[in-house]
């Protein structure tokens, strides 16, 4: 069984959650989709235990992309920039090597893996239809399932041409009103299931709040509301 984790942003205890409640399934392989340390109170740690992970596939977020340099479209705002500094600080030269230059996408079987969309980091699908949904999925040859994150809000439905559009949710940052981690797993068989595993969320906002930073503090609102307010 393949387990699908997308945007674990440096909460370790959502990490630790998600990786039992996977291997109490019978995970045996791991699907990383980006944005794995930053905006988060322990970001080496949590590379440090993904890269322990067997036999695991890896693709770059935006934020890998920011970190490696490439930072001409960061959101403006107290934030984001902020963030991207700490993370930089905080992660050492091997953390730093292990998630800079990774591909932006993979294909395990029929199933399309990206951050946002095939062809961009950054312009993701809505849980609803939208007009541009054909120009964001773009030409994924052949692929019957893509499978994104970045915005953070779990959902699965049919897109353009057949194909299956899933966002797994984020382990460590949801922004759908459900606090709990969010991401997904996939049988051999290609069977896909969404999944959310509840964790002490204050003991996330705590750490976010002693950084003593206020784009943390902001962040552990965030945290324990399971949005964006």
């Amino acid at each position: 069984m393949l387990a699908v984790l997308y945007d674990v942003h440096g909460n370790l205890p959502a990490l630790e959650a998600v990786l039992e409640d996977a291997q109490r399934s019978g995970a045996t392989r791991y699907l990383l989709g980006g944005d794995y340390a930053a905006m988060g109170a322990w970001p080496i740690q949590t590379v440090t235990m993904l890269s322990a992970l067997p036999d695991a596939l890896w693709i770059a977020g935006n934020h890998e992309r920011w970190l490696a340099g490439d930072t001409h479209d960061v959101p403006p705002g107290p934030i984001v920039r902020p963030a991207i500094a700490a993370e930089a600080r905080d992660l050492d030269d091997t953390s730093i090597a292990r998630i800079v230059g990774l591909p932006a996408t993979t294909q395990d079987g029929t199933t399309l893996f990206c951050h946002a969309s095939p062809h961009s980091d950054m312009i993701s699908f809505s849980p609803t239809v939208e007009p541009e949904d054909g120009e964001r999925l773009g030409d994924v040859a052949g692929a019957q399932r893509v499978v994104f994150g970045h915005t953070h809000i779990q959902f699965r439905r049919p897109g353009p041409e057949g194909v299956e559009l899933v966002n797994p949710g984020s382990v460590g940052l949801p922004l759908d009103g459900d606090p709990r981690a969010a991401y997904a797993q996939i049988t051999d068989d290609g069977d896909l299931t969404l999944h959310r595993v509840a964790y002490d969320t204050e003991v996330t906002a705590a750490g976010l709040e002693g950084m003593g930073e206020a784009w943390a503090a902001t962040i552990a609102t965030w945290v324990r509301e399971g949005r964006a307010s």
